[in-house]
């Protein structure tokens, strides 16, 4: 089966040529499926953010190729832009990029763009709206009076209201209190199942990865370092931290369980680790 996102050999560098020349992306070669959650780790100039922008066609590789459903996007320049509406991209802190009147108006622009029907602009904003928990009321109101995570659920929205095959989210809790970051990742995951869509989570958090990613993708110095099941990925927690990158706090302590002789396996959540340590304190808590 054709992988729906792949790349070959990818490859990006700023600056060729000139004294600040640097290797972003170096020979990077992944699949992802459809359907997929994927979350997206790496330290502060890792290449991470330049993946996904190459992703989407924002950058073009230096060398190597972008295939969506196996066709190159760079392969006719011109029509890239189309390509952004198949892959969906939210930027970190995307509010500050809303600018029309209205909160439905800022997420129906995307699809007004696609050339659709105003019939279909509109259902598909309204659509996106229910998507990520905007009621009714708000959508009349400038996108300005709104609360920060307001204004992130409307930036999704518009990116949700293009209907796209890949959706890209680069950091979207990022600022946000932990009741709203859980909100917010509660209805990224109902989006995901309802649509059936590949999503792509790039996030510091660790945590957040772990209940949400089928797959975790690192970045390393510009190299792709892992990309695998987020439980195997995990599972490696002295190399993430040698590269600058924690494991799940829930994960490190049943680790440490485990490896005092505990009969507990890994964990990425609370709720599983609860799973597997209630019938130890009934039993009084013997280890192995």
């Amino acid at each position: 089966m054709t992988p729906l996102l792949e790349t070959k050999d990818l490859c990006y560098t700023y600056g060729v040529g000139t004294p600040f020349e640097k290797k972003a992306v170096q020979n990077v070669n992944l699949q992802i499926g459809q359907g997929e959650f994927i979350g997206v780790i790496g330290h502060t100039g890792s290449g991470k953010s330049t993946l996904i922008q190459m992703l989407n066609g924002l950058i073009r590789p230096t060398s190597g190729q972008v295939l969506l459903a196996g066709r190159d996007i760079w392969e006719e320049p011109k029509k890239i832009r189309a390509i952004r509406f198949k892959v969906g991209m939210v930027f970190q802190y995307p509010e500050d990029q809303l600018f029309e009147e209205t909160v439905f108006k800022d997420i129906q622009f995307g699809p007004r763009n696609m050339g659709l029907t105003e019939g279909e602009i509109e259902q598909r904003a309204r659509d996106a709206a229910n998507f990520v928990g905007l009621p009714e009321n708000l959508l009349e109101k400038s996108p300005f009076e709104l609360s920060g995570g307001e204004k992130r659920r409307v930036a999704i929205a518009g990116v949700i209201a293009m209907d796209p095959d890949v959706l890209i989210l680069d950091e979207p809790t990022a600022g946000l209190d932990p009741a709203g970051r859980d909100v917010l990742l509660s209805e990224i995951t109902s989006y995901h199942k309802k649509r059936g869509n590949t999503v792509l989570l790039v996030s510091h958090s660790m945590e957040d990865v772990a209940r949400v990613a089928d797959r975790v993708l690192v970045m390393n110095s510009s190299h792709l370092q892992m990309f695998d099941k987020t439980e195997e990925v995990f599972s490696h927690s002295s190399e993430l931290e040698s590269i600058g990158l924690q494991v799940p706090q829930v994960t490190k302590i049943m680790s440490l369980l485990k490896a005092h002789g505990y009969p507990v396996e890994t964990c990425l959540t609370l709720e599983q680790a609860v799973g597997q340590l209630l019938p130890l304190l009934t039993k009084g808590g013997a280890g192995a």
